[in-house]
């Protein structure tokens, strides 16, 4: 039987990864609308409006599907989000080579990380 601290922490975290999901869609939605002006914020050169409109779209399924799921459903798609939250942190940290500002390929790995992170603890509470 969970203790009174455990479900705490699994409401914590229920509320974390609303909320993610929550900004998923807003920043999909941002991205998918003005991607331009996305490129431009996250520090990449012109002419990759496609691929921002493509993690756009990614982004609204990973947040939308959380947020319209209940139980087994938010977990698997919290699995999901932990896979392509990992994945892009790696993408991030590889885009150095790439020519990326070293700022922006630090920012983005670390808010991909923080938001595998908060996965993770989904998946590890089973709720």
């Amino acid at each position: 039987m969970a203790d009174v601290k455990d479900v705490q922490k699994e409401s914590r975290v229920d509320e974390l990864m609303t909320r993610m999901a929550y900004g998923r869609v807003a920043l999909g939605a941002a991205a998918f609308l003005a991607p331009a002006l996305t490129v431009k914020l996250m520090g990449l050169g012109t002419g990759n409006e496609l691929v921002t409109r493509i993690f756009a779209s990614r982004e609204i399924a990973l947040g939308a599907g959380y947020l319209l799921s209940k139980d087994a459903g938010r977990q698997t798609w919290a699995r999901l989000g932990v896979v392509v939250d990992s994945l892009d942190t790696v993408a991030g940290i590889k885009s150095r080579k790439a020519g990326v500002p070293l700022w922006a390929a630090a920012g983005f790995s670390a808010v991909a990380a923080g938001a595998a992170s908060i996965g993770a603890a989904k998946v590890a509470s089973r709720r």
